[in-house]
Parts: C-alpha cells; structure tokens; sequence
C-alpha cells in the first residue's frame, strides 16, 4: 500500500510539472528546454528553507515565488528571441542553473542536499495534498484557458504579430505565462524535494527539461487532459514494467517520433481524431435506425 501511495504522490507532483509547462508552451506557444531548472529552483527553495526551520507551507509558497521570480528574467529574454533561439536560450538558462548548483557549497554542491525533512503530514496525508495541488493547478489552467488571458495566450501562440497588431500586450503576455507557469514548476519542485528528501544537480539537468517537455507533447500540445494523461502514464509506466525503466529515455525518444510523424496533436489529437470518425458513422446508423 505505501508502494502505491507513493507512486501516486509522485504522479500527481509530475502532473504539475507538466501542467506548468503546459501552461508556457502549450498556452503561450513559448518554447522551453530549460524548465527543470524552475523546478529545481522550487525545490532548493524549499528544502533549505525547511532544513533551517521555516515551515513547510512558506517554503513551498517562497519556492514558487522564487520560480516564478527566475520565470520572469527568463520572460524577458523571450521578448527579444523566437523560436529556436527561445529553445536555445532557456537551454542554457538551464545549463548555467546546473553550473551555479554544482559550484556552490552552501546548495550541497556535486553532493546536494541529503536529509530534508519530512513535511510531518505522513504519507497519506502528503499524498492527499499533493493530489489536492494538482488538482488546483488543473482548475486553474482551465479557467485561464477559458479566460480573457487565454485568448490572448492563444492570440500570442497563433502568431505574435498580429497579435500585436490587433492590440494585445504580447510582452506583458509572455512574461505572465512564464512568471504563472514557472512559479507552478516552483511549487511541484518543493513538494518533490520533500517527498524524495534528497536532490541534487543531475535530478534537474536537461534530460528532466527533455522528459517534462515530452509529456506535453505526447498528450498534445495545450491539451490539459492529454498532458494529464501523458504524465501519468509515462511515470507510471517504468515502474509497472520495470524492464522499460533502464530504457526510459529510448521509449520517450521513439513515442515523441511516432507522435510527431503519425498524430502531431498528441493523444488529444487521436482522440479527437476517433470521436470526429465515429460520430458520422453514429450519425448514419441512427438515421437508418429512424
């Protein structure tokens, strides 16, 4: 049963990684290959600052202000780049997190940070909240989908000129979903820290950004169930079948081919494209049923 718990935990914590991300480049069209950077920012945050006595719920809101801090400098580099060169730049956003963390005695160096402590929640209690955030993090993703601020990501993510030419703030726009987005990483990295009680700089290095990034595209770019779907099942996945977790990486690279040359919608795009083929066929057996 504490198996089970735990699993669940961490889905529920991945879910809003990807949610996070979601949020920039699914919503905002901003691409980032340096977002794990965010989430272990968040948790650094947190984990030094609960290892020092401050309680746990400021330190998980102090991890997500710091995110989403961090969120906002890297907004600002979006403003000037697109494209590939945002790719690159938040790339490198992550390498140099990754230098700073491994140079820096007092972040636990190549060594990081052994012993955080435990929230005092216990498993299932943990559990609960971290299911509970995930569920609040979704919620609000689709009230920000539905919203003003939404149209305007859509807007942005169609294409930036136009939007700009019919009015619409693009930088103001940019540097909301960066500074929301991160900030949610932020907070998905403290609860991880302290449900693993120990980090270090290889769990946040790019493979992480790359594996974060591929349960966005694998559920469907901008698809909140798709993403959903996509990290639970690819988290789960290596521990339900464990001769696939040493070839975790390799299953990720062949289901981001496969979803990019047969469904660049992702599994929301397949199922959409399932429910558009069976509803004529609905259609016409109910109209010969008449």
């Amino acid at each position: 049963m504490e198996y089970q718990i735990t699993l669940l935990t961490i889905v529920a914590i991945t879910v809003i990684a990807a949610l996070s991300l979601n949020l920039i480049t699914g919503f905002c069209g901003q691409i980032s290959l340096g977002h794990a950077a965010f989430y272990g920012a968040g948790a650094y945050t947190a984990s030094l600052l609960t290892m020092n006595g401050t309680p746990f719920a400021i330190a998980l809101v102090a991890a997500a202000g710091v995110a989403g801090v961090l969120g906002v400098v890297v907004g600002f580099a979006s403003l000037r780049v697109r494209h590939d060169f945002l790719a690159i730049t938040t790339m490198g956003v992550g390498f140099l997190f990754i230098g700073v963390v491994r140079q820096q005695d007092w972040l636990g160096g190549e060594m990081g940070l052994f012993s955080i402590p435990d929230p005092g929640l216990g498993k299932t209690g943990y559990m609960l909240l971290c299911v509970a955030l995930a569920v609040a993090v979704a919620l609000f993703s689709l009230y920000l989908k539905r919203s003003w601020m939404g149209y305007c990501f859509d807007a942005i993510a169609d294409d930036e000129d136009t939007a700009r030419m019919v009015g619409i703030d693009v930088a103001r726009y940019k540097l909301a979903a960066f500074a929301m987005g991160t900030a949610f990483a932020g907070i998905a990295g403290g609860l991880y820290a302290h449900e693993i009680k120990y980090i270090g700089p290889d769990s946040f290095g790019f493979v992480e950004s790359v594996t974060i990034l591929a349960m966005v595209v694998i559920g469907g770019i901008g698809s909140m169930p798709g993403v959903i779907v996509a990290a639970a099942v690819l988290t789960v996945l290596p521990q339900w079948l464990q001769f696939i977790a040493d070839y975790k990486l390799l299953l990720y690279g062949a289901l981001l081919f496969a979803v990019m040359r047969f469904s660049p919608g992702g599994l929301a795009g397949l199922a959409s494209g399932l429910m558009a083929r069976r509803s004529p066929a609905r259609q016409a057996a109910e109209g010969t049923g008449r």
